[in-house]
């Protein structure tokens, strides 16, 4: 059975309420069915994130993969950057639940998604990727240089 390996848990009800927290919610996702979190909410799926933050999923097989440990570490230390982005990780260390997640996305052992506020996959990595490239990933999408007023391409 999995570890669930929270940041900060968030629901869709806080995100959907309030402006981006100060910590980057990370969601375990393990079940077909929205499990409660530990404050007995249901986690937020892409659908309750569309348009309010950017999904980065994180699969791998078994929390025990030395690449998952890697992308959570360099996800821990950058969350300042991932959160001016307004970026929410989700996580997803069971195959055998094959949940809604691994169904839409379906990934190959460990993989990174990410996933633009209006719903759309903007890249996926089979590698750990250090938050300087996803912010620049972010960087350069249209939504995101709206959000910050920039007309650079």
């Amino acid at each position: 059975m999995p570890i669930r390996r929270p940041i900060a848990v968030a629901a869709a009800a806080l995100i959907l309420a309030a402006p981006v927290s100060a910590q980057i919610p990370v969601v375990a996702v393990q079940a077909e069915e929205a499990a409660p979190t530990a404050a007995g909410t249901p986690e937020p799926d892409l659908d309750a994130l569309l348009w309010i933050a950017r999904p980065l999923v994180v699969f791998a097989d078994t929390n025990a993969d030395p690449r998952f440990g890697q992308q959570m570490q360099m996800i821990e230390t950058g969350k300042a950057e991932l959160e001016d982005r307004r970026v929410i990780v989700l996580v997803d260390t069971d195959p055998a639940a094959n949940g809604p997640l691994r169904r839409h996305l379906r990934p190959r052992g460990f993989g990174l998604v990410l996933i633009d506020t209006d719903g759309a996959v903007v890249q996926r990595r089979p590698a750990p990727t250090s938050v300087r490239e996803l912010s620049g990933m972010i960087d350069r999408l249209p939504s995101r240089r709206e959000e910050t007023g920039s007309r650079r391409p």
